[in-house]
């Protein structure tokens, strides 16, 4: 599938290094527009709406070749620019082109600040706003008095609003006046394009980031937000690039948007294959498979040699006699070689445990792999990064469990999660292993608790964490085809799988 959120960049890196659009040479250039947008800013310091920037330098290229940056005293600093851009545009800072308002929060204690018609804009709102260029639907608001109150400033329309912190980078155009609280700043734009900073900006977030400053969390100021690097194209450049950028990138959300439903069919698909494959009905039956019944027979008496070594209790002889569900009604139209038993009667089921934390002898230095529903990635299991001693395996009730073993987890969010071990290992209690399974491979037991894996859920119990317990898994029923047959569906499955990968990876 296509990485599109790769693809936006890509469209954005092209925009940015004016490579999206060709040049046009009747475009009035950068420096012109630059000129009049010293004069806009003089304008608006006269009438009062704006204040004097004392931080304003100018960036212009040397006979050299090189950037050089004029400060206010008249020095000058030799700068690097990012990239090289058209002769027609120019390096700024974003304080030459715009204006940056900080935010303020009217005191909470006074019911007379809040409710009013101001949109009141904070970094927690607009973090459900990011799918959209546009903030709209405003939940806060505070009233004329509340502005007055605080250290919140009306901001324009068609501004641009960013999140400084909790966390950096949250952007949006604000299509009507508004405020904002201190965890944002607002790009009042001067003769530019406010459509070209918000996605001129999204493009210099990195750098933004590596600016900020703070212990707790990181913030970028407003001075050094002021002190961005950024381009300056043509206006009439920019709202050309503009125009091309949203019609590639809205086709960008439309691969998304096909990508989804397809991944989602893709589900769904496997889903309607793995539930005929468990009714017998993926390949044909061979009469001379031998028969899931003695199949049954073999792993009793299987279980019979065990007890009398001594490896199993005599409790896990016990038959566990299946019980149709009303929701599974197909279990009564099985092929006549398959048998409909449960998952406590083809093997033995295990839980593991948690050695006590404060015993730093069970876990430091260990070598023996330790099981967590987390390490659970409905395949196979290759690494994962706990381990406990020699002495916490002795000492606790953890148990060995043996390579090519089925677990499931039984707990929380994860219910229902597989794995394949590939090494030896133990588990923690959320985990439940099939032990002694020589009749059913492994793979075919992966994939019936997969199909069961809705079943499984839905009759967890719990309160904080939900759960199904071992007991609970041992008298579910289960479906048993020849081994042969076995063999045959794990190998339809598994072909079906790798068509559909290669059409939603």
């Amino acid at each position: 599938m296509i990485d599109t959120k790769a693809l936006r960049e890509k469209i954005l890196d092209l925009a940015m290094r004016g490579k999206l659009v060709p040049q046009d040479p009747n475009d009035e250039p950068a420096s012109e527009l630059l000129k009049r947008i010293k004069a806009e800013k003089e304008e608006l310091i006269k009438q009062k709406k704006i204040k004097r920037d004392k931080n304003e330098t100018e960036i212009f290229r040397g006979d050299d070749n090189l950037h050089y940056e004029k400060f206010a005293d008249g020095s000058l600093k030799m700068i690097e620019v990012p990239y090289e851009v058209p002769e027609s545009w120019q390096w700024v800072r974003i304080r030459n082109i715009a204006n940056i308002i900080a935010g303020g929060t009217p005191k909470t204690s006074v019911p007379e600040y809040y409710g009013g018609s101001i949109a009141w804009i904070t970094p927690a709102e607009m973090g459900k706003k990011q799918k959209n260029m546009l903030f709209e639907n405003p939940q806060r608001h505070i009233t004329d008095l509340g502005l007055q109150k605080s250290s919140a400033q009306l901001v324009s329309k068609n501004s641009v609003v960013y999140s400084k912190r909790a966390p950096i980078g949250h952007i949006n155009i604000v299509p009507f006046e508004y405020s904002t609280n201190q965890g944002c700043l607002s790009f009042e734009s001067i003769l530019v394009d406010s459509n070209f900073y918000y996605f001129e900006i999204k493009n210099v977030k990195a750098d933004i980031e590596n600016r900020a400053s703070g212990t707790t969390f990181k913030e970028i100021s407003a001075t050094a937000f002021s002190d961005t690097l950024v381009i300056l194209p043509p206006i009439a450049e920019q709202k050309r690039i503009v125009a091309v950028a949203n019609e590639l990138l809205a086709i960008v959300d439309k691969i998304e948007s096909e990508q989804k439903d397809l991944k989602n069919l893709s589900t769904q698909l496997k889903k309607k294959v793995l539930d005929i494959a468990m009714q017998g009905k993926l390949v044909p039956q061979d009469p001379n498979d031998e028969p899931a019944s003695v199949l049954l027979e073999k792993i009793r008496a299987e279980k019979q040699k065990l007890f009398e070594e001594g490896k199993l209790k005599k409790k896990d002889l016990e038959e566990i006699t299946p019980v149709n569900a009303e929701d599974n009604a197909y279990y009564g139209k099985l092929p006549k070689t398959w048998s409909l038993t449960t998952l406590g009667n083809i093997g033995t089921w295990i839980s593991g445990a948690t050695p006590k934390k404060a015993r730093k002898d069970y876990y430091q230095n260990g070598s023996i792999p330790w099981l967590k529903t987390g390490d659970l990635n409905d395949g196979y299991i290759h690494e994962i990064p706990d381990f406990i001693t020699e002495l916490a395996l002795v000492e606790t009730s953890v148990k060995i469990i043996p390579r090519n073993t089925v677990v499931i987890a039984m707990y929380g969010a994860t219910i229902g999660k597989l794995g394949i071990t590939t090494f030896e290992t133990t588990s923690n209690q959320a985990c439940c292993a099939c032990l002694n399974v020589s009749e059913v491979d492994k793979n075919f037991l992966f994939y019936y608790l997969l199909s069961y894996r809705k079943q499984f859920i839905d009759s967890a119990f719990g309160g904080a964490q939900p759960n199904i317990s071992k007991e609970k898994i041992v008298i579910t029923p289960f479906v048993l085809p020849p081994v042969r047959e076995q063999l045959r569906i794990i190998g339809s499955l598994t072909k079906f799988e790798s068509i559909i990968h290669q059409f939603v990876q």
